[in-house]
């Protein structure tokens, strides 16, 4: 592009767009500020499959988490704040939301947190987790989810929790999988447009 041809009005919204998109929401009784940009996912706000599925979930203080596709972090952070005295990992197979979710732990001084580049499950290596979350995105091809479940039963201790929230059109499939990779599943909310579900490690 040739920059020289931009007008000064142009150049100024450009400029605006490059920075940092600033806000703060209260996410289960703890106000966070978040620092997105274009490109990642829900970058004004917190979407709403993910405060369903954080107002509908059991934390324990001691949990150690594991936020799936972790994109700037309010699931994972919002974790690491309800489980204190465990650990909360984010991973994202997208370096862009990796470095954002560092720097809005960072920037709300929450320590207990392990935030790292993975495909999935590659890159956990052997850890193992009481409560494993995904906000799974919409347009992923039924091959991929199969892969999240199987890998998930395969971290989760005993009695660990795998949540997940879909587009409720989804509903009916993520049931199916869920009791045939679980045995069991349980419908925790369903919104008009989201569907917060659930699995036990048994």
């Amino acid at each position: 592009m040739n920059t020289k041809a931009l007008d000064r009005s142009t150049r100024d919204y450009l400029d605006k767009l490059r920075q940092d998109i600033v806000f703060s929401e209260t996410l289960c009784s703890h106000t966070l500020q978040f620092h997105t940009t274009w490109g990642l996912f829900s970058p004004k706000n917190v979407d709403e499959g993910s405060r369903l599925l954080l107002d509908h979930m059991e934390v324990n203080p001691d949990d150690n988490t594991l936020d799936l596709g972790c994109g700037y972090g309010p699931l994972g952070l919002t974790l690491a704040k309800l489980a204190p005295e465990g650990k909360s990992v984010l991973v994202d197979k997208d370096f862009v939301a990796v470095e954002y979710s560092k720097k809005n732990a960072k920037t709300n001084q929450i320590n207990n947190t392990d935030i790292f580049l993975s495909n999935g499950f590659d890159q956990i290596g052997d850890r193992r987790f009481d409560l494993i979350v995904s906000n799974l995105p919409a347009k992923t091809g039924k091959e991929l989810y199969y892969l999240y479940f199987y890998d998930a039963l395969a971290r989760l201790n005993p009695g660990g929790r795998f949540y997940v929230v879909t587009i409720s059109g989804l509903r009916k499939f993520v049931a199916r999988a869920f009791n045939e990779v679980f045995g069991n599943y349980k419908k925790v909310k369903q919104g008009k447009t989201y569907t917060v579900a659930m699995a036990r490690m048994e």
